[in-house]
């Protein structure tokens, strides 16, 4: 077998293989024995014919399916003897066959970039410092009270605690409604601040039975058209907020309090927990593109593929069957979603040799610390859990990430700014 290797990029090779019949050989002899329980051959009871009858009839074209198969015994040979050290899916780009005298395949695959360790410690980032205000209370309190408000029928809108179903039929120009541009059942909150001004102007003083028109710019890329619609509206109802009360705060926390200022206190806390929280992540985000801003090196594209079909997996997991709707679009996907995914694949890179660096491990008092914590929350024995977590790799990845990432925030330069909570 002969191996020869060339470099692509800094983290991109193609070997190419080529191997003689001899050496074939044996691969596809395999091939013939696996295939022959299947052969269907006249004159013989299916799968006994002869080894030589089978070869003669269906040689070439179970040699030609046994290719890919071959393709891959052969680079993992070629890896174990020449030291290739690839990383991530390779990627058979050709082959070619010559019955009876040799076999040529090409594979592309990735290696890992060389990183050159440099400033680590001591990088400057912001911290967004959030105050919670009395008004970010109430507004959350406000949002508990649409959760649970109640809706009523009625004919008229009289002001935006009421939402609007409607029919939406999008029409030319001239005023003709367009075939199949027709929308049934769309609902308008009126008091929701995400509803585009258009429809909220149109609908504010609706009635039921009313027609309205609504027209706004649509832009798709670099091209932009006037969209027109008609509005029918076939139902209005009237959003009524419960009362933030003592009756309320008891059945928000099933029972377990009637006291509104306690109450009101635990939001401001769990607001306050939630935006220190938001802040750390910033920050780690922020110490993350800063490091990487310091080490340039490409990601390898094998690296990238796996983020995008990790990212997509999550986007089935919304969907009923945990499938795709037809049409979705997976090219545009990962093109929008291509740059977070070499982000992804360098940062996974640089923290492994920041790691390296400083030699950090997860040591067993580390997993009897998380066990001691997680075991009362999860209900499961401590030591049933140290156990798991002790032949658990993922665990021990998240210790020493979280080592690594402490250890940074420990020494970078860190200056505070103001931020304001955005609204949900």
């Amino acid at each position: 077998m002969e191996v020869n290797v060339q470099t692509l990029s800094e983290v991109s090779r193609e070997v190419e293989i080529t191997t003689t019949a001899e050496e074939l050989k044996p691969h596809f002899d395999k091939a013939y024995r696996e295939f022959r329980p299947k052969a269907d051959i006249r004159g013989f009871r299916k799968g006994k014919a002869p080894l030589d009858i089978v070869k003669k009839l269906y040689g070439d074209l179970i040699e030609h399916e046994a290719l890919p198969e071959v393709a891959g015994i052969l680079y993992k040979q070629a890896i174990e003897e020449n030291d290739l050290k690839p990383i991530g899916e390779p990627v058979i780009v050709d082959m070619n066959y010559t019955r009876g005298e040799q076999f040529r395949v090409k594979i592309q695959y990735d290696v890992r970039p060389t990183i050159e360790v440099g400033k680590y410690k001591g990088v400057s980032i912001e911290k967004p410092v959030y105050t919670i205000t009395d008004e970010h209370v109430e507004r959350e309190i406000e949002r508990l009270r649409r959760i649970h408000s109640t809706l009523s029928e009625t004919d008229a809108v009289t002001d935006d605690e009421h939402v609007v179903s409607a029919t939406l039929q999008e029409m030319d120009p001239s005023g003709v409604p367009l075939i199949g541009k027709n929308t049934q059942k769309a609902r308008f909150y009126l008091a929701d601040p995400k509803l585009e001004e258009p429809f909220h102007n149109a609908l504010k003083a609706s009635e039921k039975g009313g027609e309205y028109r609504v027209a706004f710019e649509d832009k798709h890329g670099d091209h932009t058209h006037t969209v027109n619609l008609k509005l029918t509206v076939d139902k209005i109802e009237k959003v009524t907020l419960p009362e933030f009360s003592s009756e309320f705060v008891n059945k928000i926390t099933s029972g377990k309090s009637t006291d509104v200022e306690a109450f009101r206190k635990s939001i401001h806390d769990d607001l306050v927990s939630y935006w220190n929280e938001r802040s750390r992540r910033q920050m780690i985000d922020a110490l993350a593109a800063e490091l990487l801003r310091i080490h340039e090196f490409q990601a390898p594209e094998s690296l990238v593929r796996n983020v995008l079909e990790s990212l997509l997996e999550e986007v089935k997991q919304q969907y009923p069957k945990k499938e795709l709707p037809h049409g979705f679009d997976i090219g545009r996907f990962n093109e929008q979603n291509r740059a977070y995914a070499i982000y992804q694949s360098r940062w996974a890179l640089l923290r492994e040799e920041l790691i390296k660096a400083e030699d950090l491990t997860a040591e067993e008092s580390d997993l009897v610390a998380i066990a001691e914590r997680e075991a009362p929350r999860m209900g499961i024995d401590k030591d049933r859990l140290l156990n798991y977590y002790k032949s658990s790799d993922q665990m021990k990845d998240r210790i020493v990430g979280d080592k690594l990432i402490e250890l940074l925030l420990s020494h970078a330069k860190i200056k505070e700014v103001k931020a304001t909570p955005a609204e949900s």
